[in-house]
């Protein structure tokens, strides 16, 4: 490679100290009418600000978080963190199917500022909580508030979408639960949040096994959420059934034995245990270091399955209220690896239909079509996909078509090799970000975003504000 096209290379890669992610890349319509189509100059323009709950309406359920930089304490040892109201995980929001939440944001001193993504659930793109897209980060001794209406029942988390790569591992994340307005009142409910803390794999912010007090005999549905960067094997010492995945409920799930359960980065997964009736406490594996405890006395070590539960062909089929056989747009979302820069740095970067960040594509829809994306992983290692403001419905893997329930994701674990086709109705308008949840492969640029034709942003990654939403 001649000195020019190097000089080139490095130069496009440089970004501006302010830039929009408008500004970003290129259009791809998915083979569907582009904007100028259909009159770019014309169309009303909506703004992300735009996109909010009735602002008319009172808050069912209101709570105020208060993010501090501050030392925490895991497994007896101290580090550098972040938490919120004092603590990591943060406390738990949780709501009724259809109540109207709000979050009070007050930054104390997070000196790099934060903002709060509510991950899984499909809210407003105004209160997306990303930085630099939907809103300018809230710096030290700001407030921001988020309002939303809990839609869907579902077990979902919250976390800073500014400089998340570093909040989020080093503690400024909490659990946010949905539940029906007649939960099964014969069901217990667990709460298991896994993360790594400077190596210090723990649940709930506790490191080793967890024991939780349950009747023998008792159904017990285990919220795991997995707020790491990598997938998560999950196992139990008992049969256990699927009851919900990214907050989205099974068709027709049955139990299973002798499987275990990959949680992707980002993702959750409802089980549903029953206890032994003779009062034997029974392990819900999460990784090899850490387990919920369901009983009374200590539950004897169960050895990693050898096979894996394939959601593909889980549960029964059932109506998903479109038809992803007759797509406005097919996207393609081809993960790769090669030599080049990025922001000036030489090495070797992800790369999205061949591009790197950050000439990489920004997904143009029309509010009311039925996209189709094909995810191809060809990097060399697995990738947790998110797309935000969406569920996808897995359709198909390595071109085998899905037979069981459906399968509604908005954390997809994709592994080196895989190809999947998803599916999703666009039917919530804005600017969304659709990125790999490792949140170091997004830091290096392992980011394209899905845009309704029309909408627009005023707001910027760096700037005044500082913005870094990864």
């Amino acid at each position: 490679m001649t000195l020019g096209p190097v000089c080139w290379l490095w130069a496009s890669s440089l970004m501006p100290a302010a830039y929009s992610v408008l500004d970003m890349g290129y259009p791809d319509h998915g083979g569907g009418p582009s904007v100028m189509d259909h009159g770019e100059h014309t169309m009303p323009s909506r703004s992300v600000t735009d996109f909010v709950a009735d602002p008319g309406r009172v808050a069912d359920v209101t709570f105020d978080l208060v993010a501090r930089e501050q030392e925490v304490t895991i497994g007896g040892r101290a580090m550098p963190g972040y938490t919120l109201n004092g603590r990591t995980p943060g406390p738990m929001i949780s709501a009724v199917v259809g109540q109207l939440i709000e979050v009070h944001l007050w930054n104390q001193s997070v000196a790099a500022g934060v903002s709060l993504h509510w991950h899984g659930l499909d809210v407003p793109n105004a209160m997306d909580g990303v930085a630099g897209v939907t809103q300018d980060d809230v710096g030290v001794g700001e407030e921001f508030t988020y309002r939303f209406v809990a839609e869907d029942e579902g077990t979902y988390w919250y976390h800073s979408h500014q400089a998340s790569n570093e909040q989020v591992s080093k503690g400024l994340f909490g659990p946010l639960v949905v539940r029906p307005s007649s939960p099964a009142s014969d069901m217990a409910e667990v709460i298991a949040v896994a993360h790594v803390y400077g190596g210090n794999r723990t649940l709930n912010g506790r490191t080793g096994d967890q024991p939780v007090e349950v009747r023998p005999g008792e159904r017990v549905r285990v919220r795991i959420i997995n707020t790491d960067n990598g997938p998560m094997d999950v196992w139990v010492g008992t049969s256990y059934t699927v009851l919900a995945v990214d907050g989205r409920e099974l068709h027709g799930p049955t139990p299973v034995a002798h499987h275990s359960l990959v949680v992707t980065a980002g993702g959750r997964a409802d089980l549903e245990v029953r206890t032994p009736r003779d009062g034997t406490a029974v392990r819900v594996q999460l990784s090899q270091s850490t387990a919920v405890i369901l009983g009374h006395g200590a539950a004897p070590p169960v050895a990693h399955p050898t096979s894996a539960l394939d959601m593909l062909h889980y549960g029964t089929r059932t109506s998903i209220g479109f038809d992803p056989g007759r797509p406005d747009r097919v996207f393609k979302y081809s993960i790769g690896r090669q030599p080049g820069f990025y922001r000036g740095r030489p090495g070797m970067y992800w790369s999205i239909n061949g591009h790197l960040y950050p000439d990489v594509p920004m997904f143009v829809v029309e509010e009311g079509d039925v996209a189709v994306m094909r995810i191809a992983n060809h990097s060399g290692e697995v990738h947790p996909m998110h797309l935000h403001g969406h569920h996808a419905v897995v359709l198909s893997r390595n071109g085998v078509a899905s037979t069981g329930s459906p399968w509604w994701v908005d954390s997809l674990n994709v592994l080196d090799g895989e190809t999947y086709d998803i599916a999703f109705l666009a039917d919530n308008p804005g600017i969304w970000m659709d990125h790999c949840h490792n949140l170091k492969h997004a830091a290096m640029g392992m980011i394209a975003h899905l845009m309704y034709a029309g909408v627009t942003t005023s707001f910027v990654v760096g700037g005044q504000a500082g913005n870094q939403p990864e």
